[in-house]
């Protein structure tokens, strides 16, 4: 009796019991999950939240505009001097820059030039993660181009901290916005340049962006923040005005202008002012936002929230961030829009405390900003030249105005616009330590609306919930003994040892093919650098050479270390696919898991497009070989079929620009262009895609195709 009673095994505890339910019953909680994970990110722009100000020392529109008429005209007549030397032919790309200085100094500013030159845009595979190189733009090392730097020092600061607003100009060919961008940072500098509430040094860069916007700035807050004045004697090819040619106004001023690197404080924040051509759209001014960042970083919400703010209530500006425009005429994005706002109706009638419906029109708008803003974040590809700064935590954005008014009315648009980034900058002014209460994971759905990471988090939660359960039932669902029947027939039935030993060698066999084939995926990504090499060829030439290239170190990989079932002679045994599923799932759980804490929305893309194909392919021949209905049989491979052909990277990346652009600008290189972007920006997403998404494709056709 007490034999049978110490027989007896203990009850496994809640927690493990409720983890082996879920796994027996892993199909069906893998298809409750997917589902809810796309329906939560339709669900997205219903579940906006308003934005509000988090940080109350920040304190928008408590203070009246000081910038006056007078420092608007000031402002008129600096861009009138600058559009005269930019028309002039057979001026040097040095006077404007010279003009710049000498405006900055007659307003009492520290003044000083930087001299830069382009980098290269070539793929360096080593740079990952380190940020961007400053020439991603050009590589022409045979000209420099030249920063004017100027920085007004704060009466009531001690010189630890700075504001930074940015003027981009080409100063081969001005344009009349970029003299406007250039008239308006003058307007406010002239301000607050007299002003006594100021506790945070100005620093304002006319940045020489002829090599592109990006270039000129990092290659500025590179120099800032490594450089010291020693290094420019050191270094006289990088910056300093003693390296620049002397010309008549530098003669005049040049005992003025430092020769060496001038610096301010800690930078609380940045500003880049852009004017683009006039808009007819629209019947007032509009004011375009850019935020993203290399590798999806945001600034803090406050910072767009404010701007927001003052822009609609203060200064009567339409305020816009950018859309997919192609999903605005969507009949399905308006058909589930309408039922959002049926069953928000009848929520309502239920409890009317229940807010949950939008109108159709607020969800398609907030759909399609939504689409763009995840898009751009998991690009990884700075919206612009407020990038470089998030490269070194600095909050900031890029604000481009796209006014609406004749030219003679150049004085109110400077004020209107001056006033702005008179309040913005005062606001920031008015903190004392950096943004920190809002938000830094989000996504805008308008620009008044936005999407937290603890919302947006549960449709990516979702769908990567089933992959661990799946690969769990796949592997204790694998008979044992049938794993390995054709190699220890010649053992006894009763060796339990033995058949144990054998199967966990059989996961082990399994676990290398993936390596192999994600050591492979290293391989694609490292062979641009080399490809890229070629002089002259074409995007189209470089595709097949990188297609090429990779299929023939796939086979010679595999075929070498003998760990791929397919290419061997020997027939495969029976429920390998099974072991290689279940191993495959688990390394593209991994990846994903990976990938969203260095870039949550390519983790939340990668999961819509990965987590589908993974689960749900089986090899054609074993679902056509024992289905008992062949229609099921049919659409199931179908289905498969199609999701493996969505899933492959090329594919993808030109539906989506088919999408975005339209069908019928879709070349065959494009993804070669596409890709190169990626890889010049160090974009994480191209690691992501080679070394993660790729290789989970290529055991996903494995699977498709294993001969059963």
């Amino acid at each position: 009796m007490a034999e049978a009673e110490s027989s007896v095994k203990p009850k496994p505890r809640p927690i493990i019991r409720i983890g082996l339910f879920l796994i027996s019953h892993s199909f069906l909680v893998s298809v409750v999950c997917c589902l809810a994970g796309v329906l939560t990110l339709l669900l997205l722009p219903a579940l906006a939240k308003n934005t509000y100000i988090s940080e109350n020392a920040l304190m928008p529109g408590s203070a009246s505009p000081m910038l006056s008429t007078e420092d608007a005209s000031d402002g008129n007549k600096f861009l009138n001097k600058i559009l005269n030397w930019g028309s002039k032919t057979s001026s040097s790309d040095i006077e404007i820059p010279e003009v710049i200085a000498k405006h900055m100094l007659e307003l009492g500013a520290e003044v000083n030039y930087h001299k830069f030159r382009p980098g290269s845009n070539k793929f360096n595979p080593l740079h990952f993660f380190s940020g961007p190189e400053a020439g991603i733009v050009q590589d022409n090392s045979s000209s420099y181009g030249v920063n004017t730097v100027g920085i007004v020092r704060a009466p009531r600061g001690d010189g630890k901290e700075a504001i930074v607003m940015v003027t981009p100009y080409n100063s081969v060919k001005i344009t009349m916005g970029e003299a406007l961008s250039l008239g308006v940072a003058y307007s406010v500098f002239s301000l607050l340049s007299r002003v006594t509430w100021l506790a945070k040094d100005i620093v304002w860069i006319a940045a020489d962006s002829k090599h592109g916007e990006y270039a000129a700035v990092a290659a500025w807050l590179r120099d800032y923040h490594t450089l010291s004045v020693g290094d420019l004697k050191l270094h006289p090819d990088m910056c300093g005005a003693n390296t620049l040619p002397v010309h008549k106004m530098t003669n005049v001023i040049g005992d003025s202008v430092s020769n060496g690197f001038r610096r301010a404080g800690t930078m609380a924040a940045a500003l880049v002012i852009k004017v683009a051509d006039s808009s007819n759209e629209f019947e007032r001014d509009v004011l375009n936002i850019y935020a993203e960042a290399s590798n999806g970083q945001m600034p803090n919400l406050d910072l767009i929230n404010i701007v927001n703010y003052l822009a609609v209530h203060g200064h009567g500006l339409q305020v816009r961030v950018e859309k997919v425009w192609s999903l605005i005429d969507s009949w399905w994005l308006k058909s589930l829009g309408e039922l959002i706002e049926f069953l928000g109706q009848v929520a309502k009638s239920l409890n009317p405390r229940w807010k949950f419906g939008i109108p159709v029109s607020d969800y398609v708008e907030g759909s399609a900003t939504l689409a763009s803003s995840l898009y751009k974040q998991a690009l990884g590809v700075p919206t612009g030249p407020h990038g470089a700064f998030r490269d070194y935590q600095i909050d900031s954005i890029t604000l481009e105005i796209s006014p609406k008014f004749p030219s003679s009315h150049r004085v109110q648009f400077l004020i209107r616009v001056g006033r702005l980034v008179e309040g913005v900058i005062r606001c920031v002014n008015n903190l004392l330590e950096k943004f920190h209460q809002s938000f830094f994971l989000y996504l805008l759905t308008s620009p008044s609306r936005f999407v937290s990471v603890g919302v947006y988090m549960i449709a990516f939660a979702l769908l990567i919930a089933p992959l661990p359960l799946v690969a769990a039932f796949l592997y204790s669902d694998t008979p044992k003994s049938k794993l390995g029947e054709d190699k220890i027939s010649s053992k006894p039935a009763s060796s339990d040892e033995s058949v144990s030993t054998f199967a966990s060698w059989k996961w082990l066999s399994a676990a290398k093919t993936v390596l192999a084939v994600h050591l492979w995926g290293v391989i694609v990504t490292l062979l641009p650098y080399f490809i890229s090499q070629i002089p002259n060829n074409s995007p189209s030439r470089n595709l097949l050479a990188w297609v090429a290239l990779s299929a023939v170190s796939f086979i010679f990989m595999h075929t070498l270390s003998g760990s791929y079932p397919f290419l061997n002679r020997n027939q495969p045994r029976k429920h390998e696919w099974a072991l290689l599923k279940s191993v495959n799932i688990t390394a593209a759980f991994v990846g994903l898991c990976l990938m969203s804490v260095i870039n949550f929305a390519t983790a939340e893309i990668g999961a819509l497009l990965l987590v589908p194909m993974c689960l749900s392919v089986v090899p054609l021949r074993l679902d056509f070989k024992n289905a008992k209905n062949t229609f099921m049989a049919f659409a199931r491979g179908a289905c498969n079929v199609l999701l493996v052909f969505v899933g492959f990277p090329p594919t993808m990346a030109l539906l989506v620009k088919g999408a975005i652009d339209g069908f019928d600008n879709i070349r065959f290189g494009d993804f070669w262009i596409w890709a190169e972007n990626l890889w010049a920006w160090n974009s994480a997403s191209y690691v992501y895609i080679c070394m993660v998404h790729l290789p989970c494709w290529v055991l996903c056709v494995h699977t498709l195709l294993y001969p059963c």
